[in-house]
Formats: C-alpha cells, sequence, structure tokens
C-alpha cells in the first residue's frame, strides 16, 4: 500500500473507531439508567459491558497508525479492561438474591432491543476496516459479543416479565460475563500470538 494509501485507511479507521465509540459511551448510560430504574443485573451488565467499550475503543483509537508494539500493548489493555468488567458483573449478579425488587422484563426488553440494532450497526461500520490489526479485531470481537449479549437479555427480560422471577435476570447477567472472559481470553492470546510471530 502507498504511503498516502495508509494514511487514508487510518483516517477511515480513526472515523469508525470514534463513531462505534460515541454509539458505545451512548449505550452505558442508557443502559445504566434504565437497569438502574428497572434494576436489571443484565442491564446493568451490558451498561458496564459498553462503559468497558467505550474505553477499549478510545484505546484502539490512539493505536491507529502507531507501532505493532503499542498496538499489542493496547490490545493487552482491552483484554485487561474485560476481565475487570466480568467481576463487576459477577458481583452485581450474586447481590441480586439478597438486596432489590424484581426486575422490570418490559423494560429489559426494550433497551436489549435498542442495543441490539446499535451493535450491529457498529459490526457493519467495522466490517470493511483492515482486520490484520490486533485493535481492530479486538473491536469487532467486542461488538459481536454485545450484539449475542443483548439477544439474551432481550430473552431473560421475556422470562422476567411471564415469571416474575429474577432468576432469568442473573442468569443472563453471568452469561453476559462469561461472554466477556472468553473475548478477552481471545484477545489476549491474539496478542501473544501476534507478539511471538513478529519476535520469530
Amino acid at each position: 500500500m502507498t504511503p498516502q494509501g495508509a494514511k487514508t485507511a487510518e483516517q477511515q479507521q480513526r472515523r469508525t473507531l470514534l463513531i462505534v465509540l460515541v454509539l458505545n459511551f451512548f449505550l452505558f448510560v442508557a443502559l445504566g439508567i434504565s437497569g438502574w430504574i428497572a434494576d436489571s443485573s443484565a442491564l446493568i451488565a451490558n451498561a458496564v459491558d459498553n462503559l468497558s467499550d467505550t474505553a477499549v475503543y478510545g484505546i484502539s483509537w490512539l493505536a491507529v497508525g502507531r507501532s505493532a508494539k503499542m498496538k499489542r500493548g493496547t490490545a493487552r489493555a482491552s483484554g485487561i479492561v474485560l476481565v475487570i468488567f466480568a467481576v463487576v458483573v459477577l458481583v452485581d449478579a450474586l447481590r441480586r438474591p439478597f438486596f432489590g425488587p424484581e426486575p422490570v422484563g418490559v423494560t429489559m426488553m426494550a433497551m436489549a432491543a435498542l442495543a441490539a440494532a446499535i451493535n450491529l450497526g457498529c459490526l457493519f461500520l467495522l466490517k470493511p476496516l483492515k482486520t490484520e490489526d490486533v485493535n481492530l479485531r479486538a473491536a469487532q470481537t467486542f461488538s459481536l459479543n454485545d450484539f449475542f449479549s443483548n439477544g439474551g437479555i432481550l430473552v431473560a427480560g421475556a422470562l422476567v416479565w411471564w415469571t416474575g422471577s429474577w432468576i432469568p435476570d442473573v442468569a443472563v447477567g453471568l452469561v453476559v460475563a462469561g461472554i466477556a472472559l472468553v473475548g478477552a481470553r481471545e484477545i489476549l492470546r491474539d496478542a501473544k500470538d501476534e507478539g511471538a510471530t513478529s519476535n520469530g
């Protein structure tokens, strides 16, 4: 690729990552407020997930055009942020049987549908970008994980609405945390493998 072509690609990556960053921050605010009002562990988990995504997209935005070593470092930071997020979600899910009223299923379904639509849009924005970059692969992993998590919350909201039980909400919150841990492992392994390849 010519220097001019590389510069254009980097500008496109920065622009796309910034758009995805803003969308995820919007979701963090919307899901956080609705999760607090609806007292939903799954929505709170999704909100914290989107906050971690926002931080990671910001790190990835800063890494565009930087050295391969810095990109691997930012990818590792992304994986660590996901691990921290998973721990926060687990703590919130564990307190559910002892504190708080039943979650509101209708709110869960409405917010999950909105978040799924936005995350699907993020995937379409990220898909055309160059995927050899470890940070862009991490960004795609995050958006795909979020989309699947939204589907789980939609199902949980329907079950909460139908049964009046908090169990589906907590169960999906735990699944969201599990998905985050799997994504973190993939990102950290990807960064490690790329580092081994470049040093080999």
